[in-house]
């Protein structure tokens, strides 16, 4: 694209914009909008208080604190516990923690899921 071509794009674009915030700024509903919030900022520093705060005054179930959520988020599941296999054919002898080894899903394949579980020690 030629510079004189993108410059035209971006003067088009720039047009439609300035339209649009023209629009904006005749809205009844942002009027609205912003005197709430200057109002809603003035009175936040009248009372020393931050929105936070105010949130967690009005629904405390929401507003909790950001160590109070990640409290919960550190909290560990227990370990899975070694589960120990021994296929009765061969000897063979399978520790895992999880379903997903792959002699494991060998034999389930090779003998059946409930054979294979019925090996388990």
């Amino acid at each position: 694209m030629s510079k004189l071509a993108e410059f035209k794009a971006l003067e088009a674009q720039l047009a439609v914009q300035l339209q649009q915030l023209d629009a904006m700024k005749n809205d009844s509903g942002l009027k609205q909008e912003i005197e709430f919030e200057q109002k809603l900022k003035a009175l936040l520093e009248e009372y020393g208080m931050n929105l936070r705060q105010v949130i967690t005054i009005l629904d405390p179930s929401k507003g909790g604190s950001v160590s109070a959520a990640g409290a919960s988020s550190s909290v560990q599941r227990k370990p899975r516990e070694i589960k120990r296999y021994k296929n009765p054919h061969s000897g063979e002898v399978v520790e895992t923690k999880g379903g997903n080894h792959k002699v494991l899903k060998q034999w389930k394949l090779e003998h059946g899921s409930d054979i294979v579980e019925s090996w388990l020690q």
